[in-house]
């Protein structure tokens, strides 16, 4: 997840010693706790994609497990790749 340079975030000094509290009852740091957030917490359009991923498995009669997503995020990463790969 962290792989790109850090930076600062702005917020009140009571947040701030809430994080550290949170952070170090999970042993982890705050910039851990922060990334886990926000990639735990789905945008709206993930959600929409989400939602249109659940009526096209519906409209093909499939139940939309994890391995049915697993799958379909694989097809449409193979699908990117060949069409970068190709311009």
């Amino acid at each position: 997840m962290g792989s790109s340079r850090p930076t600062s975030i702005k917020a009140s000094e009571a947040t701030r010693d809430r994080l550290r509290v949170l952070a170090q009852e999970r042993g982890t740091t705050i910039t851990e706790l922060l990334e886990e957030l926000a990639h735990s917490l789905p945008t709206r359009a993930e959600q929409e994609q989400e939602q249109r991923a659940l009526q096209a498995a519906a409209e093909l009669g499939l139940e939309y497990t994890g391995q049915v997503q697993e799958a379909g995020h694989s097809a449409w990463e193979r699908v990117r790749a060949h069409r970068d790969g190709a311009e």
